[in-house]
């Protein structure tokens, strides 16, 4: 069996040394923003979307509420039966875009690689600085001590060589933390580390891996690669790299956006009723609302616009309409997603709306004029 060496294939190109990656999430963002701006809701359970009724789905939840076992993405009935003492506030997402702005900002005065993920976290990107004495783990301190300073919240960090796992160690001191792998640590920490706890192996992969005997690091990487790839295909290579610790992937800083879109799931399935189809289109116009202003915001425009439907059964369908000029606002967009939700079968009930910008230039992109000549 060859020996676990991660470095072999983490080193820097310009030099010998590993790269070093921060991975930065903030704590229990979107609640933490809320208990920041309204000190009547410090130190309570809060749940952050949906309504105390049980409609909708948990954004974000506070930490006095996880010890109830409410989660994101929850639907607000079961969050409201598992702590009838919650307290439901919806969410400001033009609040969040704002405090996110001054976090990525703290960021990129350390280095300018740096690769957001949503608006609470990001990779970072510090090989080969020399501030903080080119300690990335007094990096991740300073950045977090910056940010509670600057925004009066707290953040966690992970420090390694790699994007894997500086993501997992930024979940092991949380709240408040920050966690270190060395290249040295790394091969016991990987095979004691359940695989549920790898990012890229979902519930279904981890079914497979446990009928295969797979439980943690340690089995995964005495599986032959060529089994892995047997069962799982493509994916079957990259289970065994982060099983060796492997995880090539670079800090992107500036990532090329194909598409930009928002969707919801509903805690009760919505029919084919008057009253059902009122709350569809009104679930639709608000993620295309939301999906417009992340176009503004990242200044593209787009020439395609995709409805998602998922139903009760979990299958799933896009319609997309293609315009020769760009959509110029939000609204306009209401039109086509009206004549799109048309073509969707109504005979069973659906479970989420989503929807999808596509075809994207840049805002001040100027179409070739064409020579008569």
């Amino acid at each position: 069996m060859t020996a676990f060496t991660p470095l072999q294939n983490e080193q820097d190109s310009a030099s010998s040394a590993p790269r070093k990656i921060i991975h930065l999430d903030m704590d229990a963002f979107y609640a933490s923003v809320e208990q920041r701006d309204f000190p009547e809701l410090r130190g309570k359970p809060l749940v952050v979307g949906g309504d105390p009724n049980g409609r909708g789905v948990v954004a974000a939840a506070s930490y006095e509420v996880r010890k109830f076992g409410v989660r994101s993405a929850m639907s607000c009935f079961e969050a409201k039966k598992r702590c009838p003492e919650a307290l439901f506030v919806r969410p400001r997402f033009e609040v969040y875009r704002q405090v996110s702005l001054e976090i990525r900002s703290i960021m990129l005065s350390l280095t300018p690689i740096v690769e957001p993920l949503s608006l609470d976290e990001a990779y970072l990107d510090v090989t080969g600085l020399d501030c903080h004495q080119g300690s990335a783990t007094l990096m991740a301190n300073w950045l977090r001590a910056q940010i509670l300073q600057e925004t009066g919240l707290t953040a966690s960090a992970g420090v390694s060589f790699n994007k894997m796992l500086a993501k997992i160690a930024s979940d092991l001191n949380k709240p408040n933390g920050t966690a270190v792998i060395t290249p040295s640590e790394a091969e016991a920490f990987i095979s004691q580390l359940a695989i549920e706890r790898f990012h890229g192996i979902g519930r279904a992969t981890a079914k497979r891996l446990h009928e295969l005997g797979v439980s943690t690091g340690a089995d995964l990487r005495r599986i032959p690669v060529a089994t892995l790839v047997h069962e799982f295909g493509k994916r079957g290579q990259f289970y065994h790299d982060i099983a060796n610790g492997y995880d090539h992937r670079p800090v992107k800083a500036k990532r090329q956006h194909k598409s930009v879109g928002s969707e919801t799931t509903f805690s009760d399935n919505l029919g084919n009723t008057p009253q059902d189809n009122a709350a569809l289109k009104a679930h639709i116009y608000e993620q295309n609302a939301d999906a417009f202003y992340q176009l503004e915001q990242k200044k593209l425009i787009a020439f395609t616009i995709t409805l998602k439907i998922k139903f009760a059964d979990f299958t799933q369908l896009t319609r997309a309409h293609t315009l020769s000029s760009p959509f110029d606002s939000a609204q306009s967009a209401h039109y086509w997603l009206d004549k799109l939700f048309l073509d969707v079968p109504r005979d069973k009930a659906i479970r989420l709306v989503g929807v999808t910008y596509s075809s994207l230039v840049p805002a001040d992109y100027q179409p070739p004029q064409l020579d008569l000549f």
